[in-house]
């Protein structure tokens, strides 16, 4: 019965909720269960808050009982990406230099969680500071694909994705910088919307005006991805890159008919190396969008510059946020963060100027390319998922690989473009390894991408398919 609650739709489980069918008790008491069944294989969840989140779960369903106005995520359970501020819940960054580090304040996204009536179970893990698509760290250690225990979950909000795919929480959240919400959902057959940057608002961050690095909501499908989307978006004056749309714009259906819609395919984007299995396995699904009245041509825009302007502002982040910890904590901090913090110390005005003339030029290719197509679809991930032991993948398709993040490109030349970009499940390779689809959008078109990921879905059924732990 437990398992049987934990894989509810997170918006079927929140309607059971308010409907007095299940209470939010019953809830988050299935949900810990779950947890102590799986969580010791996996290793998604480092933090956990059993006794808060059940006297939560008490007062919410003491609140419904009494009429009370409730939120649109009552008593449903979720976890919060170790990177982001809880209040009075250790939150690591994965790093020794923050072990023992409880937060007086919660971040934005935690706020608006909790507001819409969602109860922390705990933190998902991640790697150091966020840094790279697999989740490691020395303070917890790996965190375990559930389709496959040897295998990467991705990262670096691998842990919520794991979370989710293991049926720990329905929803969690996460960010993105090179495709921290994509990458994970591909290897573990969920979902990542990676929003518009100020489509959900960060705070606190030491960089508020850059739009390389998002916040954002994880489910197991796109329709409850926009169910928590709708609790997280929305401006806030801390966040000057805010969005002025309300959240609420996210709760209208999904359903859409796409008859005519033009459609990109684009396997390497023009010249990306990428897994044999990876295409196969999504060019077997391209028919399910002519299905649905889309055509689907192959093309790509050129994204010439993408490589230089991502990895120039990436060090210029990560010097900026992370530079003044170096001196008195290098010897607790991991090779490549230390890396890029230092490549980030480098960059001189020149690197900068031909980093954002770069980004700007991709930009309006990018666009003009959209006004011929409605959609740009691609591999998210060039890998299958690998071998949990190896920190990163020194090739692909016999290319080699000069820096830890160059097999991510997929995503992050995405991330250049500023774009909406959501990975849904989008097969399963004979060993039974997930790969994930990218759906790419027009300028701040998060509700298109969602119901295309919606569409799509309701015609494979992929998400669906549950890990056999």
């Amino acid at each position: 019965m437990a398992e049987e609650i934990c894989y509810l739709t997170a918006r079927e489980m929140a309607r059971m909720i308010r409907e007095r069918e299940l209470s939010a008790v019953e809830v988050v008491e299935a949900h810990l269960r779950r947890i102590e069944e799986t969580n010791p294989r996996v290793n998604a969840i480092v933090t956990l808050v059993p006794e808060r989140a059940v006297e939560e779960a008490r007062e919410a369903d003491r609140r419904l009982a009494r009429g009370g106005e409730v939120g649109i995520l009552h008593g449903l359970p979720v976890v919060h990406k170790d990177l982001v501020p809880t209040r009075g819940i250790r939150t690591t960054f994965g790093s020794p230099a923050f072990r023992d580090f409880v937060p007086e304040d919660d971040a934005l996204i935690v706020e608006r969680l909790k507001r819409a009536g969602a109860i922390t179970l705990g933190k998902s893990n991640t790697p150091e500071f966020g840094a790279g698509s697999q989740t490691f760290n020395p303070i917890f250690g790996a965190t375990r694909n559930p389709y496959d225990l040897s295998k990467t979950c991705g990262g670096s909000s691998g842990g919520a994705a794991a979370a989710l795919a293991a049926g720990m929480v329905p929803i969690a959240d996460g960010s993105d910088m090179g495709g921290s919400l994509r990458n994970p959902a591909s290897f573990c057959n969920v979902v990542g919307l990676r929003p518009s940057p100020g489509r959900v608002p960060t705070w606190p961050t030491l960089v508020p005006w850059s739009p390389l690095s998002v916040e954002g909501p994880m489910a197991r499908s796109a329709s409850d991805v926009a169910l928590m989307l709708a609790a997280i978006a929305g401006p806030d004056p801390r966040a000057p890159l805010s969005l002025s749309e309300p959240g609420e714009i996210f709760l209208d259906s999904l359903e859409h008919d796409f008859s005519g819609a033009r459609l990109a395919w684009s396997p390497t984007l023009g010249e990306l190396p990428a897994e044999r299995e990876v295409l196969e396995t999504l060019e077997g699904t391209l028919g399910v969008f002519e299905g649905i009245g889309c055509t689907v041509e192959e093309a790509a825009p050129d994204f010439s510059g993408a490589d230089e302007a991502f990895k120039v502002f990436r060090a210029f982040q990560f010097h900026l946020s992370y530079g003044e910890l170096l001196a008195e904590h290098r010897h607790e901090m991991k090779e490549t963060v230390v890396w890029n913090i230092e490549q980030g110390a480098r960059l001189t005005p020149d690197d900068l100027a031909r980093a954002e003339k770069a980004r700007t030029e991709l930009y309006h290719r990018v666009r003009k390319f959209l006004d011929l197509y409605d959609f740009l679809l691609l591999p998210t991930v060039q890998v299958l998922p690998f071998d949990v032991e190896v920190e990163y993948p020194t090739e692909v398709a016999g290319e080699p690989m000069q820096t830890y993040i160059d097999w991510m490109k997929s995503c992050y030349y995405i991330t250049v473009t500023a774009l909406p970009a959501i990975s849904v499940p989008g097969g399963f390779t004979p060993e039974g390894l997930p790969v994930g689809l990218q759906i790419v959008g027009r300028p701040r078109d998060e509700v298109g991408v969602l119901r295309l990921a919606h569409a799509f879905e309701q015609a494979t059924g992929f998400e669906g398919r549950r890990p056999s732990l």
